[in-house]
């Protein structure tokens, strides 16, 4: 019963936190509830965005009246135990007296240790509820945290036999338009859009996005390009970025965005820049669109063209975690 009652409760973090995606970054998603000493939920709160209140400060703060005294505190992760745009959320858990934390996951964070704090303070802490769960949730902050890199989205879209465009490059439109108006609300939770140089003269895409990445190793494209009307630009060329095998360094590239506050990157680009990011295994998860055509002609360009494979053992596996339908398409999204 209990194992029930903290999943339940862990579940409502996670709901919770999800409402701060795309509005957080650095910072990882969290959802916070209270409940009283008899266990009826006085408080909730999220991360609403970053440099905003924590989630256990947003739910702690709402109560006037002593509520949580004796209660449980919830959470999807670990409490910070340092000062940071705001002040320790454990300071104040501890301030309100609560007598249990229930917690998803450990801060990767090498900065916190919010579980050794309140427990010396005598409060019984249990840790690792929906454990994976927490992690899928905030899988983006985890790597950032433990690698020094960011999140690699690749967004791609093909026929039913994985052709990207026909020989001449022709590509306009695999998918359907409501497939294409998704595409734009996804840009909008990952912090840059990159892409490469072919895609540019190719299909001269706008991309809207507050940062964009562009790969230009050359310099080939124009400078009225579409895409460098709106939004701050980098383009990582062979003069500021180090060269592997005669091409820019994708890895490289990854750690100078990073180093400019970029948590995570969507790709959008054609199969050998694609095939190139899976080979260098720099892609961490891929959103699949798949169109009901079929192209029929071995010269179409592939969604990925990168290495040479000579075994169906060498492929790439993924776990997919999602499959859904947008008419008449559908969109598999998977991790590495």
């Amino acid at each position: 019963m209990i194992k029930e009652q903290d999943e339940k409760y862990m579940r409502m973090c996670f709901s919770l936190a999800k409402k701060g995606k795309g509005k957080v970054s650095p910072n990882p998603m969290v959802g916070c509830v209270v409940l009283d000493r008899n266990g009826n939920i006085v408080s909730t709160g999220y991360h609403k965005k970053y440099g905003g209140n924590h989630a256990e400060r947003e739910a702690l703060l709402k109560l006037k009246n002593n509520e949580a005294e004796d209660g449980t505190l919830y959470v999807n992760l670990e409490p910070c135990s340092h000062y940071g745009k705001t002040p320790p959320c454990v300071d104040l858990i501890i301030e309100r007296k609560i007598k249990k934390v229930v917690i998803g996951m450990k801060d990767p964070n090498f900065k916190v240790n919010g579980i050794k704090k309140l427990r010396e303070a005598g409060i019984e802490v249990k840790e690792g509820v929906l454990e994976n769960d927490a992690k899928f949730l905030n899988r983006i902050f985890i790597k950032n945290m433990t690698m020094n890199l960011p999140y690699v989205i690749l967004k791609t879209a093909s026929t039913l036999d994985g052709k990207i465009a026909a020989q001449n490059g022709s590509s306009k439109w695999i998918t359907s338009e409501k497939s294409r108006q998704e595409v734009y609300k996804m840009r909008k939770f990952f912090d840059c859009i990159l892409t490469s140089s072919n895609t540019i003269i190719a299909d001269n895409p706008k991309m809207e996005h507050k940062f964009k990445c562009i790969l230009d190793q050359n310099l080939r494209t124009k400078p009225d390009s579409l895409i460098y009307k709106q939004g701050q630009i980098y383009i990582a060329t062979r003069e500021n970025t180090p060269l592997k095998n005669e091409r820019l360094d994708l890895k490289s590239i990854l750690q100078t965005l990073y180093a400019k506050g970029i948590c995570s990157v969507f790709v959008e680009c054609g199969g050998t820049l694609a095939g190139s990011f899976l080979k260098e295994n720099l892609i961490d998860e891929i959103y699949m669109f798949i169109a009901p055509k079929i192209l029929n002609d071995n010269t179409g360009l592939s969604a990925f063209n990168g290495d040479t494979i000579s075994r169906i053992s060498q492929a790439k596996n993924l776990q997919i975690y999602e499959v859904k339908k947008i008419a008449p398409d559908i969109i598999i999204k998977g991790i590495f």
